[in-house]
């Protein structure tokens, strides 16, 4: 076979995800399920999930980078994250899709089955692979909690269980969960969700750009 005949039959990238750095794992897992290469990955960094303010401006920027760079399909790998309706603004401006729901607990969980739960899960902190993965860089030393515990109750004082949303089996991410609902005070509790919504939001993203 040609070169000329390989570079022909590589698919070109033709959609750009704008997605959460919290999610990119998972979203680079799904596109490996799914054999696709003509998806292109930029995220924005993890810390908006404690800043979520920044999520909407900066989602506008990013899209018009995207559309500079000539991608004509852009998909934002967001739930609303908090923004309170103000990313769902962005998303019409530009006219994009994002996923759906209003978080990724949610969409993990599968949003239909979030919605209808009869669950209450005010007092519920979520898990994910990535919290499990990064709970003392991401949560216990940005708030203090390292050096000052006594601001667990001021943080956590609302809560009365942890949950995790586990996307993969993996022994070594349960033992954090668990020993991250230790530190918290919370009883712990594990569900296995896989990717929940998040495959059929990329595969209904790659569909469109077609």
């Amino acid at each position: 076979m040609s070169q000329d005949h390989k570079a022909q039959t590589v698919p070109e990238k033709n959609i750009r995800i704008i997605a959460c750095g919290m999610i990119a794992r998972e979203v680079l897992a799904v596109n490996a399920q799914l054999r696709f290469e003509h998806i292109d990955l930029k995220c924005l960094p993890a810390e908006y999930h404690h800043h979520p303010e920044h999520i909407a401006p900066e989602m506008d920027k990013a899209i018009t980078r995207a559309r500079e760079e000539g991608f004509e399909h852009v998909f934002v790998g967001y739930a609303d994250c908090g923004t309170g309706g103000e990313l769902d603004k962005v998303c019409m401006k530009h006219n994009v899709e994002r996923i759906a729901g209003p978080h990724c607990f949610s969409f993990y969980m599968g949003n239909r089955q979030f919605a209808e739960s009869d669950e209450d899960y005010l007092t519920t902190f979520f898990i994910t692979d990535f919290l499990a993965r990064h709970f003392d860089t991401f949560m216990k030393r940005p708030l203090g909690l390292d050096r000052h515990p006594e601001l667990l109750p001021m943080y956590f004082g609302n809560y009365t269980r942890a949950l995790y949303l586990a996307q993969t089996e993996d022994a070594e991410l349960e033992e954090n969960a668990r020993a991250a609902a230790e530190f918290l005070g919370l009883a712990y509790e594990y569900q296995f969700t896989g990717f929940g919504d998040l495959t059929a939001a990329i595969l209904d993203a790659s569909s469109a750009s077609n």
